[in-house]
């Protein structure tokens, strides 16, 4: 008999707006299944980041079918997990981890989550010179996301030097030579000035850490700007390129194409990511995050 009732979860850090339980129960409601998702913030709990593999193992112990990974969390879990897809092999992050037959295995579904919003949200823009700022564990598949859609070189921008370097020189050997580079944000300004578009991976315009990643005044209309960040779907570097004019793409598709991926892997039923992203409008709108 198949089974009907699920109990996954979110490990992250500030996690109190996320959407993901709403989109997950009531897709799971739909059809016709029981899901119970739980917020595991680890703000709330007081523990630091790298107490995720005690989280892991406590939720498997208590029976959970798996859990979602986010933010500061997708890389310092895979010390912990039995196995990981290949995908996230290649990406060094997981942000989906199933439970079955006491194993705990990683997936990664950033990348196609974030590949099929861009795709459907900025058909059109050029993509020759793409700069990305974040070199985290979103950045990571972001970045896959941009070379596979045919980018053709992404620049990788972070504080840390060395996590920007690294990500550089796998997205080259898994792409081929010169279809990346590493910068320090000291270089933003000459390569926002040079590029087609920039996108933003840091977790800089999320509501618990508000504000714009980098001065105003480096965005100009020609360029097009895609956001990871999802809560608020209007963030402050969204609404600051809308007002020159730029191209935008706000993270709800990527939250909704990933979250249908881990619905996926959670359930083995197929969801309907259509009526997802109609769930995350209104569920915005109830929350009073700007459309």
């Amino acid at each position: 008999m198949a089974k009907d009732s699920f109990l996954v979860g979110l490990i992250g850090a500030g996690i109190g707006p996320s959407l993901s339980p709403a989109l997950h129960e009531r897709e799971a409601d739909r059809q016709g299944l029981r899901c119970l998702y739980r917020l595991i913030d680890i703000d709330v709990l007081g523990v630091r980041p790298e107490a995720v593999g005690d989280l892991v193992r406590a939720a498997r112990d208590l029976g959970f079918d798996g859990l979602n990974i986010t933010h500061p969390c997708k890389q310092l879990v895979i010390g912990h997990l039995d196995a990981l897809d290949p995908q996230a092999e290649a990406l060094g992050a997981v942000n989906t981890v199933v439970f079955e037959n006491g194993r705990a295995t990683g997936h990664n579904t950033d990348v196609t989550g974030f590949a099929a919003s861009f795709a459907r949200g900025l058909p059109d823009v050029p993509l020759e010179r793409v700069v990305q700022l974040g070199a985290g564990g979103a950045g990571a598949a972001v970045a896959h996301a941009m070379l596979t859609l045919g980018a053709g070189r992404v620049t990788v921008v972070d504080a840390l030097a060395d996590r920007a370097a690294e990500l550089a020189a796998s997205l080259n050997r898994h792409f081929g030579e010169g279809r990346a580079a590493a910068a320090t944000p000291d270089r933003l300004p000459r390569l926002l000035a040079d590029a087609d578009g920039i996108v933003h991976a840091t977790p800089t315009g999320m509501a618990a850490h508000p504000g714009l990643p980098f001065p105003a005044d480096l965005l100009r209309p020609e360029l097009w700007v895609a956001e990871v960040v999802y809560r608020p779907l209007e963030t402050e570097l969204l609404r600051t390129a809308r007002a020159l004019g730029c191209a935008t793409l706000d993270g709800g598709g990527m939250a909704v194409f990933q979250a249908a991926d881990a619905f996926r892997l959670f359930t083995g039923r197929e969801p309907d990511a259509a009526r997802m992203l109609g769930d995350i409008a209104e569920l915005a709108g109830v929350v009073g995050a700007p459309k």
